[in-house]
């Protein structure tokens, strides 16, 4: 058995999309899989179970951007913040540095 690399988030948000509009368009629930193996190479199981979920969604999902890993050196004071501020929250270290570093670009393109 040839094992798969799992999706990632944005895939498996794009698979489901797919999949909802197959069902909004009237395509039977075997039309729809057999489009969702063409379009995305995924197994005729796959396929269902992405209907299946998709079947339960009242609206699509929202696509993310992938993500890049990138290294970056920050002072120890900071990442300890940091580690804090990603633990209460409830996000990663890395959606917290991603909503910060968006927010500073913001406001430096708005004041030039």
């Amino acid at each position: 058995m040839r094992h798969m690399a799992r999706s990632t988030q944005s895939e498996r948000a794009l698979r489901l999309n797919a999949a909802f509009d197959l069902i909004a368009l009237g395509y039977s629930l075997n039309e729809a899989a057999e489009a969702l193996v063409e379009q995305f190479g995924l197994s005729l199981r796959q396929a269902y179970r992405y209907l299946q979920e998709a079947h339960r969604l009242k609206r699509p999902v929202t696509v993310s951007a992938p993500t890049i890993p990138i290294t970056i050196k920050v002072p120890g004071d900071v990442v300890v913040e940091l580690r804090a501020y990603a633990q209460t929250s409830g996000l990663t270290i890395g959606e917290t540095v991603a909503r910060a570093v968006s927010a500073f670009l913001a406001k430096a393109r708005r004041h030039g």
